[in-house]
């Protein structure tokens, strides 16, 4: 739980901080910008919410906070946001909120749909989040993004049964649903398995409809305003994920849901493969 006796004198006075334990996951200033914003190592509060809509969203980005490093003094929104989860992001898809120290942090996604609803990545094993995900209809199935982000897997496999999917490049065993080879798995009518190797040497993306879900393999870079990734937090090979970006041009998405880094959202399929062209292009210059 995050301490008012260890709040650094950067975080603007009022009833939300953010104390020294921040990792820096970027969950709060991704979530609840209005409100927090990046620094050197560590979040903090620039501004305090300042209607109703604005402090809900600054408690839900409290409750998100994988380690607990942002705290209130008046909590009289928590009880809410600790039940807005999963929030709404687009069309039947839902981000989860309660993150995952075990992840540092990375966002995880409910896809609502009629075949059977699908977990993109792990959330922290948590009750309120598992009661609201019993609400809209369990989960059927989770696919699992790349080893970094498993988080609490097992947790919501024996609360849910569902079939975890996951390729077996990066290591895992006991797993539902492994996936091996560089070709597109049909998953769904809806559901498109793309290998990316590259982050980790399994690393997937997820297509649904228009919207991508790319774990550590890409992402909106905000200060920059482009798309990106990371040659620095890259743990199996650079060439490849630069190889695996260049594949994406072939599919046709207006949204970028990653687990680390903002969301993007394109006007159109034109708009996105213009964006990860000019992306790569700086990418392959780094």
């Amino acid at each position: 739980m995050a301490r008012r006796t260890d709040v650094p004198a950067d975080n603007v006075p009022g009833p939300f901080f953010v104390d020294r334990t921040c990792i820096d996951c970027g969950t709060c200033y991704q979530f609840a910008p209005e409100t927090f914003e990046g620094g050197e190592d560590r979040a903090r509060v620039h501004a305090q919410p300042g209607d109703a809509q604005a402090r809900l969203r600054a408690a839900m980005a409290l409750v998100a906070c994988p380690v607990g490093s942002i705290g209130t003094d008046d909590r009289t929104d928590v009880p809410a946001a600790t039940r807005a989860f999963p929030h709404p992001v687009a069309e039947g898809v839902y981000f989860c909120g309660y993150t995952s120290e075990k992840s540092f942090g990375a966002w995880s996604y409910l896809i609502r749909r009629p075949g059977g609803n699908v977990l993109v990545d792990s959330p922290r094993a948590s009750e309120p989040l598992m009661k609201n995900l019993e609400t809209l209809g369990g989960v059927a199935t989770m696919v699992l993004s790349h080893r970094d982000d498993v988080a609490d897997h097992a947790a919501y496999h024996a609360r849910f049964q569902c079939e975890r999917i996951m390729h077996v490049a990066d290591g895992f065993t006991g797993l539902e649903h492994p996936v091996d080879g560089d070709e597109p798995i049909l998953l769904a009518e809806d559901l498109l398995l793309i290998p990316t190797p590259g982050h980790t040497a399994g690393s997937v993306c997820l297509l649904h409809r228009d919207i991508l879900f790319t774990g550590d393999h890409l992402w909106w870079n905000p200060v920059q305003g482009r798309l990106s990734a990371s040659r620095t937090y890259n743990w199996h090979s650079w060439a490849q994920q630069l190889d695996s970006l260049q594949r994406l041009l072939a599919f046709e998405f207006t949204w970028v849901l990653p687990g680390h880094g903002s969301i993007h959202h394109a006007n159109s399929p034109a708009a996105m493969r213009a964006d990860l062209q000019r992306a790569l292009a700086l990418l392959r210059r780094s």
